[in-house]
C-alpha cells in the first residue's frame, strides 16, 4: 500500500494515525465503504489496555441500526452525521501483526459507517453480513488476556470478554447472544 509512512516503520502515535488513516482511504476505494472522514476525528489511546480500537460517538436514543437517521433532526448537525472520534490503542498497534491491524481497522469501518448512516453501530446481522464481506471479524482479536470470556451456548462464538467482574458476568442467564439468541457461558 502506498501509505505516507511505510507500515514497518511507524513508531509514533502521528505515524499510527497516518497509517491508519491512508489505509482506511483505500479500503473506501477499494471495498466501497460508505464513510465520510471529514466527519471522524483520530486519536491513539496510550490508556486503553482492552479493545484495539473504538468508535467514540453521541448516542442517540432513537438510533436504530438498518433504519437510516434523520440528521436533520439533530441541532448543529446540519443534515450531516455528528463527528466521531477512531480511538486507535497503542499497546494493541505494538502487538498486533499488519494483518490483524488491517482486519481491525475495516471493523471500526463497519463501526463508522453504520452510525454515519443508521445513528449507532452494533455487531448485529447487519454487522457480520458487513464484516463477511470486508473479511473482517466481528470481534477484534484480543492482545491482552481477560479473566472471563463469554460465549455463545448455541454457536460457541465469543460475545464478550470482561477483565473484571461485572454485571455481565454476575448476571450472564440475563442476556442473550447477539448471533443466535441464546444464553451465555462463561469460560
Amino acid at each position: 500500500m502506498g501509505a505516507t509512512v511505510a507500515y514497518e516503520s511507524v513508531s509514533s502515535d502521528a505515524d499510527i494515525v497516518a497509517w491508519s488513516r491512508e489505509y482506511c482511504r483505500q479500503v473506501r476505494r477499494e471495498w466501497g465503504v460508505d464513510v465520510r472522514f471529514d466527519l471522524v476525528e483520530w486519536e491513539v489511546s496510550s490508556r486503553a489496555k482492552r479493545r484495539a480500537a473504538a468508535v467514540k460517538r453521541p448516542k442517540l436514543p432513537d438510533a436504530t441500526v438498518g433504519e437510516p437517521y434523520d440528521w436533520e433532526r439533530v441541532d448543529g448537525a446540519d443534515g450531516r452525521p455528528l463527528p466521531c472520534t477512531l480511538s486507535l490503542t497503542r499497546e494493541a498497534f505494538d502487538s498486533f501483526d499488519r494483518a490483524e491491524w488491517e482486519a481491525t481497522l475495516r471493523h471500526e469501518l463497519i463501526h463508522v459507517e453504520q452510525y454515519q448512516r443508521d445513528g449507532t453501530t452494533d455487531h448485529g446481522a447487519a454487522f457480520r453480513a458487513r464484516a463477511a464481506a470486508l473479511d473482517t471479524e466481528v470481534h477484534c482479536p484480543a492482545f491482552a488476556e481477560a479473566k472471563h470470556v463469554l460465549t455463545c451456548e448455541s454457536c460457541g462464538d465469543v460475545v464478550a470478554r470482561r477483565y473484571r467482574d461485572c454485571k455481565l458476568v454476575r448476571e450472564r442467564e440475563r442476556y442473550r447472544s447477539d448471533c443466535c439468541g441464546a444464553s451465555l457461558a462463561v469460560d
